[in-house]
């Protein structure tokens, strides 16, 4: 094991921020570091918590993780916040509305970069580091997400979608997308008008998108108050807990599994073609699609030829 994955695994929390820059720079020496830490990632719990801009996302992140850390879990929180236009860097709104003083609790801002989907492109290594620095929990709070914005489901063990009364749209209801991942639905700032409705409205639509949503749990919280945590505490730990939603889990998390492999082959599939290829070749690829002379796929398939030739 390296001298940094050491340190990660005995708790040392500056290096454990250094080795998440490292993955989100997308350092060289990452790959390793990942290897050795990936044996210790296999009994952290992660939930996604999803929503619209204003919600109170990342007020009810810091709540739980409170919370949680009061009862004696180490908990890591990786607040997805949009990019600096300029830098890059991550804007730190979530950031800066969370503290972390408790020892057992570690909080982190991840630009987007630009990536879709509401999460970060380096978010499954930030998870896995942080589930090898020991952190049972990992909480990851999405930059406001829309209704296309659902690949948290694809990192999280238990996906959470967040909502609020009187925001115009009942409900936020008709993002489809965004209601179809969500296994638990938390009604934040259920303190104004509406509130009741707003669970009566997500439960309609629940039952509409599929007769089995219907029994999905829906909480209220009030989480500037604190009001309703433990009862979403108690949603959360009593999740997964019956046989079919155990059967679930272990798809998803094969699913997710599949991602990360395909992901992987992709990144290291042009890697190699790129080398095989020679910077001159694909250089001149590059020129031949800017000026319409090929498309892509002719471009790519050219490149390729040679690689499966010699296989």
């Amino acid at each position: 094991m390296t001298e940094l994955a050491q340190a990660i695994r005995s708790g040392d929390r500056r290096a454990l921020a250094r080795a998440i820059s490292l993955v989100e720079s997308n350092s060289p020496l990452a790959p390793a570091l990942l290897a050795d830490l990936w044996p210790f990632t296999a009994s952290a719990r992660v939930i996604g918590l999803t929503g619209a801009p204003g919600v109170g996302k990342s007020t009810l992140v810091d709540r739980l993780a409170r919370r949680y850390a009061e009862q004696g879990q180490r908990v890591g929180v990786l607040a997805i916040d949009p990019s600096s236009p300029f830098s890059g860097g991550a804007l730190l709104g979530d950031r800066i509305r969370m503290d972390d003083p408790d020892p057992r609790v570690f909080i982190r801002s991840l630009a987007t970069r630009g990536h879709l989907g509401g999460v970060n492109r380096a978010l499954g290594g930030a998870i896995a580091l942080m589930a090898g620095a020991g952190y049972g929990l990992v909480l990851v709070e999405t930059v406001g997400a829309g209704q296309s914005e659902v690949e948290i489901m694809s990192h999280a063990d238990l996906t959470v979608v967040v909502l609020m009364p009187g925001v115009g749209d009942d409900v936020q209801a008709n993002k489809a997308g965004i209601l179809e991942i969500g296994d638990l639905f938390v009604v934040n700032k259920a303190d104004l008008p509406g509130s009741d409705l707003t669970v009566r409205q997500i439960r309609s639509m629940l039952g509409l998108l599929d007769k089995r949503l219907a029994q999905v749990p829906i909480t209220k919280t009030v989480a500037t108050e604190g009001v309703g945590i433990d009862a979403l505490i108690q949603a959360l730990d009593g999740f997964g807990r019956s046989p079919e939603e155990l059967e679930r889990q272990a798809a998803r998390r094969r699913q997710q599994a599949d991602r990360r492999l395909r992901e992987a082959l992709a990144e290291l599939a042009v890697e190699e073609i790129r080398a095989g290829a020679g910077d001159d070749r694909w250089q001149e690829a590059i020129t031949r699609i800017a000026a319409r002379e090929t498309d892509p796929e002719r471009a790519a398939r050219a490149l390729l030829r040679p690689i499966t030739k010699e296989a």
